[in-house]
């Protein structure tokens, strides 16, 4: 019996610690939390501190971060030394930059808008660990700056840009160029139609009220959908008092490509007709009484009485021999095109991008713009052709047509007129 009570004993003193030692470890917790909860008041109570927050500011706001970027768009009148020097950097790394740009030939000159990007890192004595320069609207350069080296490497980048062939047609109502921009088509193409077409039509006076056009040309897209740059026309059809005059572009060599009639005739010759687009022709050759001096003389050129700044292009391929001052002609450039030709275009308000004498030109690029410097009494273009050392009337020129497509070269062509007829038909059905 003694023995079974103090079993009994013996089994609930168990219980009784189990009871004593969970009564312990609640009041250890309430201790616990008790003062967990004080110190975070506590810490809550420092952090609310109104000058500790003042400091943390004033010390926070004093902070740069390590890597920054500056971009710039270049205007007129910049040069790279000009851009470079505006860098919060030492001397030797400007110098380094400019030396840099200067070996890379793609940016030999620098346009107007075109893109920078420098970034830097703000703990390096050398800060520019990069930069990006636009080469144009489709393409960029991009330098990075070898570790431990005074030196940069460099990487031509394409943008992300998407193509497409956007499809043009009107009735000219008013001018050739005025129906084009209300179409939304980009001045750029709308100079290399007429740099085409001004191999056999004369702007002023061949183009009637009611004639028409159409154009497939390329579209370069950005990400947004939008368009930023303008590639090569695939296709034109100027309709004169209802007769097509199709051009067809076709690459009849590796790399050389030209613009062809049906009959696979290139419309290529050596001089353009008209080297301004939507002038109208306001003296001619021949003689005249002279405008300002009064008296009868003969006027060697053709004049195209166009708006102020209108481009005007150089007629053929050639080399720069004049760019200046040419007395009465004002603003005056002229060009040799071979041992037979040279032109001349007086009365520039300012010449194109680039041009002085010695450089060589392409066939339909800007020379200058059109202008009334000289003796002149309104904005217009004085275009003289010379052949042989002597003036002659631009307007009754008859030169040579340029390539004929024969052979192999007339069936490749002709499968190549095909694909750009169904891709008209297509572009047109899709419009519908």
């Amino acid at each position: 019996m003694k023995f079974s009570k103090f079993n009994l004993l013996k089994e609930y003193s168990i219980f009784f610690w189990l009871i004593l030692i969970t009564i312990s470890g609640l009041f250890i917790f309430n201790i616990y939390s008790t003062n967990k909860s004080q110190q975070n008041s506590k810490i809550k109570s420092s952090l609310d501190n109104i000058y500790l927050k003042k400091t943390i500011k004033e010390i926070t706001k004093n902070l740069e971060p390590r890597y920054t970027t500056i971009n710039y768009k270049s205007k007129p009148g910049d040069t790279y030394q000009g851009i470079i020097n505006k860098l919060d950097i030492t001397q030797n790394e400007k110098n380094l930059l400019l030396k840099t740009i200067q070996n890379e030939n793609a940016l030999k000159i620098l346009k107007i808008n075109q893109k920078f990007e420098f970034k830097f890192d703000n703990l390096d004595d050398q800060k520019v660990i990069n930069f990006k320069i636009e080469t144009d609207k489709k393409n960029e350069i991009l330098f990075e700056k070898i570790l431990n080296k005074q030196k940069y490497v460099s990487k031509k980048i394409k943008k992300n840009f998407t193509k497409q062939l956007s499809y043009k047609e009107t009735i000219i109502t008013d001018s050739l160029y005025n129906s084009a921009v209300n179409l939304g088509i980009k001045p750029n193409i709308i100079i290399e139609f007429a740099r085409l077409y001004g191999f056999q039509i004369d702007f002023q006076r061949d183009i009637w009220k009611n004639d028409s056009f159409q154009i497939i040309y390329e579209e370069f897209l950005n990400e947004d959908n939008k368009v930023i740059d303008t590639g090569e026309i695939i296709f034109a059809n100027l309709s004169l008092q209802n007769t097509d005059l199709q051009l067809y572009k076709y690459e009849y060599e590796k790399n050389k490509i030209d613009y062809f009639d049906e009959s696979g005739k290139s419309i290529k010759k050596t001089l353009m007709k008209t080297p301004i687009n939507g002038a109208r022709l306001s003296s001619s050759y021949g003689k005249r009484k002279h405008p300002i001096l009064g008296y009868t003389k003969m006027h060697t050129g053709t004049d195209f009485a166009a708006p102020m700044g209108t481009p005007i292009m150089a007629s053929g391929d050639g080399k720069v021999i004049k760019a200046g001052w040419c007395g009465g002609g004002g603003n005056c450039v002229k060009i040799k095109h071979n041992s037979t030709y040279q032109t001349v275009y007086a009365h520039m308000s300012k010449f194109g991008r680039g041009i002085k004498r010695g450089v060589r030109v392409k066939q339909g690029q800007i020379i200058g713009y059109v202008g009334s410097t000289g003796l002149s009494t309104g904005p217009h273009l004085h275009y003289e052709v010379i052949e042989n050392g002597r003036k002659i009337n631009s307007q009754k020129l008859k030169l040579p047509s340029g390539k004929v497509l024969k052979g192999e070269d007339r069936k490749k062509f002709e499968v190549t007129k095909i694909k750009i007829d169904v891709l008209k038909s297509n572009l047109i059905a899709n419009l519908n």
